[in-house]
């Protein structure tokens, strides 16, 4: 019996294709190419880093208890709207700081100020 193939195996084999292709492509096809490229590369950071599951541990942590992520996305807004969470609230500003960090290292890790705060976030 095969094993199932990794999705990253599988990604990885598109990407080669793609990569392989864009040079006899032209125009509207080569930028798609390039922007299928860029999509598959978004979704192999996204299956290695997880960044939803770090969230959900993050806001979990700074709500006091663990719920799905969208719940305490809703408690989390729902208490900043009313004004009984906010930057003084503990590990608040930093949880939010390291999703955005998360986010921003899945959809474009070369970003200037990604590489920056990330650079402070490890210091």
């Amino acid at each position: 019996m095969a094993e199932q193939i990794e999705a990253t195996t599988l990604i990885e084999a598109v990407q080669l294709f793609l990569a392989e292709l864009e040079p006899e492509l032209k125009g509207r096809r080569a930028f798609h190419a390039k922007v299928a490229g860029n999509a598959l590369a978004i979704v192999a950071r996204e299956l290695a880093q997880q960044p939803q599951a770090r969230e959900q541990a993050l806001l979990a942590g700074v709500m006091g208890h663990d719920a799905p992520l969208d719940t305490l996305r809703t408690q989390m807004c729902e208490q900043l709207r009313a004004g009984t969470m906010g930057a003084a609230t503990p590990g608040l500003v930093d949880a939010l700081l390291a999703v955005a960090l998360g986010k921003c290292g899945v959809d474009n890790p070369r970003y200037a100020t990604f590489k920056r705060l990330a650079g402070l976030a490890t210091a």
